[in-house]
């Protein structure tokens, strides 16, 4: 690794003037994505500016029928909070299926949907709860919030402060890992609100995606059995050393029935 400045910003404001005033500079959360990439010499920012120790980022607000979590929430602290695990479980369980343990207790939500790895769990949830994305200056719909791979709707010093997820009736979350990294080799996120369906599909293209023919099928019936009946074309989805963009194709329906058992209860 190479020499770099380090700087803690104590609230939104000040983390947004300490980018700017550094050529290059980054937002640092946990660094689970950022560090590596730094050992790699594959990013080489002048500063970091850590953003972990601000108030505001570290909140969790849960109701009837919003969950907020914080940009620099860590996803352990998602997974053992125990108003998210009574009113939205899916979400819970997706953060405490992320990596190991390390992983668990340093990577941030705000930090893993800014990187939009194409096989994050987040994204998944975020798609499928139909959350808002909150920064220092606006409210991004997670529809638009995704834009490819590594990409998203931000601008280069804008930064995530909270993302609020809508409750729905039932949902959960299914994937299949790698068993080294636990990343989505493919992941489906399933939820049912009163008036419709969202699935999300994370691990299997270039970036995070509505599964709309599923979600069709799963409004008009919403069983296994629904989910099993839909067939993926693999013609956009990924194919690498893992698996092919047929067996993606296969494991989306699959998962995504799997998803629907679970939310079913």
């Amino acid at each position: 690794m190479y020499s770099f400045d380090y700087q803690r910003a104590d609230d939104a404001q000040a983390a947004v003037g300490a980018l700017n005033a550094a050529p290059d500079a980054k937002y640092l959360g946990g660094g689970q994505s950022l560090l590596p990439t730094m050992r790699l010499r594959l990013a080489q920012p002048s500063a970091l500016v850590d953003v972990t120790r601000i108030p505001a980022l570290k909140e969790i607000a849960v109701d009837a029928n919003t969950v907020k979590i914080g940009a620099a929430v860590c996803h352990a602290d998602v997974a053992s909070h125990a108003d998210i695990r009574r009113v939205l479980p899916a979400l819970a369980a997706l953060a405490g299926g992320i990596g190991d343990r390390q992983v668990r207790e340093l990577g941030t939500l705000g930090g893993s949907i800014a990187n939009n790895d194409p096989a994050a769990d987040y994204p998944a949830a975020l798609l499928a709860l139909d959350a808002t994305v909150v920064t220092d200056r606006r409210r991004i719909g997670a529809d638009a919030f995704f834009v490819g791979m590594y990409e998203t709707a931000l601008e280069p010093d804008e930064l995530i402060v909270a993302v609020e997820f809508a409750v729905p009736e039932r949902a959960a979350y299914e994937k299949f890992g790698n068993p080294a990294s636990r990343f989505a080799l493919t992941g489906v996120f399933v939820a049912k609100s009163a008036d419709r369906v969202r699935v999300a599909v994370t691990g299997a293209a270039s970036s995070v995606f509505r599964a709309t023919d599923l979600e069709a099928a799963l409004a008009a019936n919403f069983t296994p059995q629904a989910a099993r009946g839909v067939t993926i074309a693999p013609d956009d989805l990924n194919t690498d050393m893992h698996a092919s963009a047929a067996y993606r194709a296969h494991l989306i329906p699959v998962l995504a029935a799997r998803a629907v058992t679970h939310a079913n209860g």
